[in-house]
């Protein structure tokens, strides 16, 4: 269990997690910055903590404090060279899926990386995400295992989710994950779906376009994860800031609409834009008109509920997390206008 963090230690942990918001001038003591320290590297935010923190003269003179941001430090080291070891490994396969003709393309971490945060450093990975079509799920496979890595998973299960694990067999701690559909809840992919066409789609002729970078982020955050640490919320937070025109706002709720996303698109934003105060993320998601599943959604969704995923209310947490994905997989799907 994390430690407990007072209203104002959230608020601060909140200002660390934002990659564009300043550190703040508070002198904190050793123990209320162990405290924010631990809660950031359970949420996946603590690269940015660390960079906010470096050269600050106001850190206390304390010897258990230094010594573990040396330490932090030294791992935030290693976590970096592990994503750029992924990236060769991701590069590698992507060559050999081009050579086979297999359209394809990296999703989430070094696309989040490299596209959505000013210090690539902020959004480290743990693995590499690769969606093809369904129709070319086995010949990927094929070339992943090519390429010197071994099946991770049951075979069976993972054509059901649509959600392959391979490992590197001389080093089991690089994971590469092909999918078919970045939802791989079966119950829910009745209602959404985010794949290869359906991504194609959204960018239009170009790739990774913001719209298509924030639909993969809120898929990620609810459909994929279940607000499990505030990295996801950064994620979203960053797609929408860099959604910079009218066009790209457009082709944003066009995607949700095509993709069946709109309860999670509607309750994502929310909740980031709360957390964050970001008024954007809120204006956004007032956008969407809210049917009762996501007011009921919203309800259980807050920000309590991500704060306390591993505090002393992770139960409660817990508990509605998991009634939110009941919602979604009880929800029905939106008429489309003009869709029969």
């Amino acid at each position: 269990m994390l430690p407990s963090l007072t209203a104002a230690e959230e608020r601060l942990l909140l200002r660390f997690a934002d990659p564009e918001a300043a550190a703040g001038g508070e002198d904190l003591s050793a123990k209320t910055l162990t405290a924010l320290l631990d809660n950031a590297e359970f949420h996946g935010v603590l690269p940015i903590m660390l960079r906010k923190l470096s050269g600050d003269a106001r850190l206390p003179a304390d010897a258990d404090l230094h010594g573990k941001l040396e330490d932090l430090r030294q791992k935030a080291t290693i976590a970096t060279g592990q994503s750029m070891l992924l990236k060769y490994h991701g590069d590698r396969i992507m060559k050999g899926l081009a050579a086979d003709n297999i359209p394809a393309r990296i999703v989430k971490g070094p696309v989040f990386a490299r596209k959505l945060y000013r210090n690539v450093a902020d959004r480290p990975f743990t693995d590499i995400d690769i969606l093809v079509e369904p129709a070319n799920l086995a010949r990927a496979n094929r070339v992943i295992a090519a390429c010197g890595f071994e099946l991770g998973s049951n075979e069976a299960e993972s054509y059901e989710l649509q959600e392959f694990k391979w490992l590197e067999k001389e080093n089991s701690s690089l994971l590469v994950e092909l999918h078919g559909d970045l939802v791989h809840d079966t119950g829910m992919r009745r209602r959404l779906s985010l794949g290869f066409p359906e991504l194609r789609a959204i960018d239009g002729e170009a790739t990774d376009t913001p719209a298509a970078l924030l639909t993969i982020a809120i898929v990620h955050a609810a459909g994929g994860h279940k607000f499990h640490r505030l990295q996801l919320c950064v994620d979203v937070l960053q797609g929408v800031r860099a959604l910079q025109s009218p066009e790209a706002e457009a082709r944003l709720f066009d995607a949700a609409r095509m993709t069946g996303i709109e309860l999670e698109l509607a309750v994502v934003l929310d909740v980031t834009g709360q957390l964050f105060e970001e008024s954007r993320a809120l204006e956004l998601a007032r956008r969407i008109k809210p049917d009762l599943s996501i007011r009921l959604a919203r309800r259980l969704i807050t920000t309590n509920t991500l704060l306390g995923v591993n505090s002393r209310d992770r139960m409660g947490s817990r508990l509605r997390r998991d009634a939110f994905r009941w919602i979604q997989r009880l929800a029905k799907a939106r008429a489309i206008p003009g869709k029969v």
